[in-house]
């Protein structure tokens, strides 16, 4: 049980991390949701948001960090 709290604690302090960023991003006015790529439709009744651009830049971000994480630690 005790690995399972300090997983989970660690998730949470990750999720803490993540938002902060994006807080920051946004004060920054960085474009976050608004790159070439992310899609709005709205509708009459109806928004519909596909952030594709930015999901390939979190990804390509994470990858990276992941990457060199994993580097430093052999």
């Amino acid at each position: 049980m005790i690995e399972l709290g300090k997983t989970l604690l660690g998730f949470g302090l990750l999720l803490v991390v993540i938002g902060t960023v994006l807080l920051i991003a946004a004060r920054f006015g960085w474009p976050l949701g608004r790159l070439p790529g992310d899609f709005a439709y709205r509708g009459k009744n109806v928004s519909v948001f596909i952030q594709i651009g930015t999901s390939i830049l979190i990804s390509v971000a994470l990858s990276i960090l992941l990457y060199l994480i994993s580097r430093f630690r052999r």
